[in-house]
C-alpha cells in the first residue's frame, strides 16, 4: 500500500486537471488558476512523497507526466482557446500549449541535467503564468493573447537554465536564490496583493536569468 501512495496523490492531480478543464469550458476561466494551483500542491506531494518513502517507480513517473500533461498543458490550453475564440479568429493557436507541455515534458523525461535545475519553463509554472492573466487589470487585445501563446510555447522548450525548488538543506548557502526567490513573491504579494499573481511566473524568470547567468562563480 505505501508504494501506491505517490501515484494516489498523482491521481488526484489528474482529477483536478479534469474538473478544472470542466470549469473552463462552461465559461468559469478565473477558477482555472485555482485548479492549477490545487493540481500543482499535489504534484508537489506525489514526488516529495516518493523521495521520503523511497518508493519511486517507473510507472509513477510516467503517471507524473500524463497527469501533469492535463493538467498543466491541456487546461490552459483549453482555458487560452475559451478566452481568445470570442476575440480572435486565429484562437486555434492556442493548441501549441499542450503540444509544446507534452514536448516538455518527454525531454524532461529523458534528460538528466534537469535533476537540480530546470532547463525550459516547467509546465506547472506555464499553467500559472497563462491561467493568471484572468488576473490582469487591463485588457488583453487579440495579437497580445497570440504572442503570449507563442512565447508561452518557445519557453517551454527553450535551453534556459530556470531555478527548481529542490533544497537539499534549509541553510542560505548553495540556496540562495531559492530563497531570494521564496522571499521576494512573499514579499511583492504582500505589497501588491492580488494584482501580482500575474508577475510571479515573469519575477521568477527574471529571478533565474540573474542567478544562472548575471552571477558568475568566483
Amino acid at each position: 500500500m505505501k508504494r501506491q501512495i505517490p501515484n494516489i496523490l498523482t491521481c488526484v492531480n489528474l482529477a483536478i486537471g479534469c474538473v478544472g478543464i470542466f470549469y473552463t469550458l462552461t465559461g468559469k476561466s478565473p477558477e482555472a488558476f485555482y485548479f492549477v494551483i490545487a493540481a500543482g500542491v499535489f504534484d508537489f506531494l506525489d514526488g516529495f512523497t516518493a523521495r521520503v518513502l523511497n518508493v519511486q517507480s517507473e510507472i509513477g513517473k510516467q503517471l507524473d507526466s500524463l497527469s501533469d500533461l492535463v493538467s498543466f498543458g491541456l487546461l490552459p490550453t483549453f482555458f487560452m482557446l475559451q478566452w481568445m475564440q470570442e476575440s480572435s479568429e486565429l484562437y486555434w493557436i492556442a493548441i501549441i500549449i499542450a503540444v509544446f507541455s507534452a514536448l516538455r515534458l518527454a525531454i524532461f523525461n529523458t534528460d538528466e541535467s534537469q535533476s537540480d535545475s530546470f532547463k525550459g519553463l516547467p509546465t506547472p509554472a506555464n499553467a500559472i503564468m497563462l491561467t493568471s492573466l484572468a488576473f490582469v487589470p487591463f485588457e488583453l487585445y487579440e495579437y497580445t493573447l497570440i504572442s503570449i501563446c507563442v512565447f508561452s510555447a518557445i519557453l517551454l522548450v527553450s535551453p534556459m537554465r530556470l531555478i527548481a525548488l529542490k533544497f537539499k538543506s534549509g541553510k542560505w548557502k548553495d540556496n540562495e536564490a531559492r530563497w531570494v526567490l521564496i522571499l521576494g513573491i512573499v514579499s511583492l504579494f504582500g505589497v501588491f496583493q492580488w494584482t501580482f499573481i500575474p508577475f510571479i511566473i515573469p519575477f521568477y524568470i527574471v529571478v533565474s536569468i540573474i542567478s544562472f547567468v548575471a552571477v558568475k562563480p568566483a
